[in-house]
């Protein structure tokens, strides 16, 4: 059955920045600081289905204290990027592969699927009034966050019946401000960030939440960043606070771990299919700490790298753990990883042919 049509309406923001205060803050938006002037609603209801789509001014969201997700934690969100191409034109990266994972972190939650139709035509819809905020300036983009959550009043573990979904935009610039480097990662060893049947393959609030202390733990380390083992064994590589990780082996072989726990990378997924385009072995499968140390010791490890959207690659340089280190925090990032980077970047920016149909414009 077709998607019926949704009747957008667009209220317009009477307090937008202006032209100069936007421009002051595109030249250093940092990330996730600053917020476009609009926002894109749409309700939900088991009555009503989704309806009332509109985009609005951004500001300040209205929910009764006892709104299901602020006592239940029923919420899920995603996380993608609008890129301006040298003629002008706004395109965004495999929006489709992100309603899809939306939608499977919803059915993980019990909150309703958004179609893809409509998840992109959201996209499309802020674009329209906010497209002014995506920069020009290299490595820079519009991040572009939809969200959704349970926003029935009531107190009771059930799924909800009213719900809503947001997109909110955030200028973006260079991760690196400095250029690419390699970071230094922490190995947790006392907490886990999902377990087996948990909601670890799902985009969701908490999975992040349960994160921030190992985080905190990391960063008196000295670490960018903390890995986390499975929560059965603790012995095998699952991922890190926010990205997925790769090992690239000297016979030229990627692998990543796999494990129902691991977020389906949207970006690992894009560097995976890059490789194989070169002809790399790819491999997903169980990777155990073990094997990384042994690896790294023998030579048959030679790089290692992070991945997701925000900084699309991250050369990791060590890993440090309670009892050992593996790497050198001074390694130069690998040949390969700052290679796949390139490439990738290069097609998100229209440098190189989207040779996957992987592009989707959202101005046009």
């Amino acid at each position: 059955m077709a998607t019926p049509d949704l009747l957008w309406q667009t209220i317009r923001n009477e307090n937008a920045k202006s032209e100069v205060e936007r421009e002051e803050i595109l030249a250093n938006p940092g990330f996730g600081h600053f917020f476009t002037d609009h926002m894109v609603d749409i309700c939900w209801s088991t009555g009503g289905g989704w309806h009332r789509p509109r985009v609005q001014p951004y500001g300040p969201i209205s929910l009764e204290p006892s709104a299901a997700v602020l006592h239940y934690g029923q919420e899920v969100f995603e996380g993608l990027k609008a890129y301006k191409h040298a003629d002008g034109s706004i395109w965004t990266f495999r929006p489709e592969a992100n309603a899809r994972r939306m939608q499977r972190s919803a059915h993980r939650l019990a909150l309703p699927e958004l179609p893809v139709e409509y998840f992109i035509e959201s996209l499309r819809k802020l674009v329209a009034v906010d497209g002014s905020w995506v920069s020009d300036a290299d490595e820079t983009s519009l991040y572009l966050r939809p969200f959704m959550f349970a926003k029935e009043a009531f107190l009771g573990v059930r799924p909800a019946n009213k719900v809503a979904f947001y997109v909110i935009a955030s200028p973006a610039g260079a991760y690196f401000t400095g250029g690419v480097s390699p970071v230094s990662i922490w190995l947790s060893t006392d907490y886990s960030r999902a377990g087996k049947g948990g909601t670890g393959a799902a985009k969701t609030g908490g999975n992040y939440a349960s994160s921030l202390l190992p985080q905190a733990e990391a960063a008196e380390q000295g670490c960018a960043q903390v890995l986390f083992l499975d929560s059965v064994e603790g012995k095998y590589l699952e991922e890190l606070g926010g990205m997925n990780i790769v090992l690239v082996y000297k016979d030229g072989t990627l692998v990543t771990p796999e494990s129902e726990s691991i977020l389906e990378g949207i970006t690992r997924d894009s560097i995976l299919q890059l490789a194989r385009d070169r002809g790399h072995a790819v491999e997903e499968r169980r990777v155990s700490i073990d094997e990384w140390r042994e690896g790294a010791a023998s030579g048959d490890i030679v790089e290692v790298f992070a991945c997701g959207t925000a900084a699309v690659v991250t050369p990791i340089g060590q890993l440090k753990a309670a009892d050992f280190t593996i790497g050198d925090a001074d390694a130069p990032a690998g040949e390969l990883t700052m290679s796949l980077r390139q490439e990738l970047t290069d097609i998100q920016y229209g440098r190189l042919p989207d040779r996957h149909d992987w592009l989707t414009r959202l101005d046009a």
